[in-house]
């Protein structure tokens, strides 16, 4: 894969930790999404640092992250899926389970013209990010149904075979 390729296609980055619980979701929809992507198709995890989450986009068509975040209330394994490239996208209203992270990088991306051309968070509602291996039932339960979205926006914007 040349890197002219890679930087023009897509990115998906799933942030988290796999050793505090629900947090791994990102990093186990990734898991999942291995071996059935085009070559033009790159596939990270992240700790969600704002500098390695704009590294990792830059230059990409579309970015998609997957991510756990805290609501409130919570509804444990309850998902989302926001645009955040578009106008009016909300700019410092997502809540990653990881404190400053995504919200602290599209905001210094935007100041510094380092957006990708697609932005597109993918999260789930998280139970708990405890110290801990393994997802919570209720996040197990929709992971499913997290990677299949995240398959659905590459495939209607053109990354995926159909």
């Amino acid at each position: 894969m040349t890197t002219a390729k890679a930087e023009a296609g897509a990115v998906v980055i799933g942030v988290g930790n796999e050793f505090r619980r629900d947090d791994g979701a990102g990093p186990t929809v990734v898991a999942r999404l291995r071996g059935h992507l085009p070559d033009d198709v790159r596939l990270l995890v992240s700790d969600g640092e704002p500098a390695r989450l704009i590294e990792a986009w830059g230059g990409a068509s579309l970015a998609v992250v997957v991510d756990a975040v805290r609501a409130e209330p919570a509804v444990p394994g309850r998902l989302h899926r926001l645009v955040l490239h578009e106008a009016g996208a909300p700019g410092g209203t997502v809540v990653s389970s990881h404190g400053l992270g995504l919200d602290c990088a599209i905001g210094l991306a935007r100041a510094l013209g380092r957006m990708p051309g697609r932005l597109i968070l993918h999260a789930v509602e998280a139970a708990d990010v405890g110290q801990g291996t393994g997802l919570t039932t209720a996040v197990a339960e929709v992971i499913d149904a997290l990677t299949a979205a995240v398959l659905h926006d590459l495939d209607s914007l053109g990354s995926q075979p159909g």
